[in-house]
């Protein structure tokens, strides 16, 4: 029958191509990447179980293999381990060739022992789920072509592109390559969108490398991952423990984020810096002006990152101020913190006090209101350990 038993009108196959797809996305964030990858959220078998299954039906995935990968791309993020960097190997080949990246980290000998520990070893995981790999999307392949026909080919093969293209591709690819970032991590992640609906709220993989064991990927007002709504659904329904909910803090400063790098820059450059650049903007002429703008986003980031250009920009625009370059040195110098030999707790308390008592005493008050505040979580914080 060359309509099969679900004859639809042509926007009924694309609805049916996007929920399939869709259903695949979801179970790739919610289970391979959360809750086996990152360990953020424990699903209950009742959840995880139908995401294994429907996973080996649409991708041919090994769970451990996934997992193995993934883990060595946050241990080895941009740089020549990395198994699939645009920043290492080209937009060009991770963005189309993304799913061939994959096959190939496999060929370590290490990769499953090393990073892929802690995945499911039951039963039905050795005898069918990792041992034919392909009998899945074959299955998948016959129940497509009889629920609608030769179209149903079309249908599969959209769902076998779906995850090469959307995450091996558009997610290692461009998330590595283009978009804002919320966090200056070590690496160049981006957030490609705000909305994370496509891929699962995959989008926002800046939000996701500054804090991996996050089980929620959204951290701004108009953020929304719609994997953590799933995560959250399941959670009401008894389904799932989130391990982590987020170690990306809304809150203008707390002890939770005292200590946290990332988080604690974040917070320096939106309370301090930013507000002591527009400070800066009426003490100047247009142009003057025009290159203050033009500098915003550059002195938020760390300076070797930088284009010799945006160095440039950078520098005019220190040289203009002397306050903008005192929020700027102490900016550089709470960077610095973290890179202290031998860094211990205590020791990492103590630099941070150091550093609260020196900005105190700048004149600058953004920077001093800060150092107060700082101080103070600090103290907090000894206190509890």
């Amino acid at each position: 029958m060359l309509t099969g038993f679900y004859p639809l009108p042509w926007w009924g196959y694309l609805l049916v191509v996007l929920t399939l797809t869709h259903l695949t996305i979801a179970s790739v964030t919610v289970f391979l990447h959360r809750s086996q990858a990152h360990r953020s959220v424990t699903l209950h078998p009742l959840a995880a179980h139908p995401m294994r299954f429907w996973l080996w039906l649409t991708t041919g995935m090994v769970t451990r293999e996934w997992v193995a990968i993934h883990r060595k791309h946050h241990a080895y993020c941009d740089i020549e381990k990395d198994p699939h960097s645009p920043q290492v190997r080209g937009i060009g080949q991770v963005l189309w060739q993304g799913a061939e990246l994959y096959r190939g980290a496999l060929s370590d000998p290490e990769l499953l022992e090393r990073y892929g520990k802690g995945t499911p070893d039951d039963w039905i995981e050795r005898r069918l789920y990792s041992r034919f790999p392909y009998l899945g999307i074959s299955l998948m392949l016959v129940i497509d072509l009889l629920c609608f026909g030769v179209i149903g080919l079309t249908l599969w093969a959209v769902q076998m592109l779906w995850i090469p293209f959307w995450a091996a591709g558009v997610i290692n690819g461009l998330g590595h390559w283009v978009g804002y970032r919320n966090f200056e991590t070590d690496d160049a992640s981006r957030n490609l969108l705000p909305l994370g609906l496509l891929i699962g709220g995959e989008e926002m993989h800046n939000n996701h490398h500054a804090a991996p064991l996050s089980a929620r990927l959204s951290c701004r007002w108009f953020e929304f991952d719609i994997g953590w709504f799933y995560i959250r659904c399941l959670e009401l329904l008894g389904l799932a423990r989130v391990r982590t909910a987020s170690l990306i803090q809304k809150q203008p400063l707390d002890p939770a984020a005292a200590l946290n790098r990332l988080q604690l820059l974040r917070l320096y450059g939106r309370q301090v810096l930013l507000p002591t650049l527009k400070l800066e903007y009426p003490q100047h002429g247009p142009a003057s002006r025009r290159l203050l703008k033009r500098a915003r986003w550059l002195l938020l980031r760390e300076k070797h990152r930088l284009t010799a250009a945006q160095r440039a920009r950078v520098d005019s625009s220190l040289s203009m101020s002397e306050r903008l370059a005192t929020v700027y040195e102490f900016q550089r110098r709470l960077r610095e913190i973290w890179s202290l030999p031998e860094r211990s707790g205590e020791r990492l308390a103590r630099a941070l006090r150091e550093w609260c008592e020196d900005a105190r005493s700048t004149g600058v008050a953004a920077l001093e209101e800060f150092a107060e505040r700082l101080m103070l979580v600090s103290h907090i914080q000894q206190v509890r350990v």
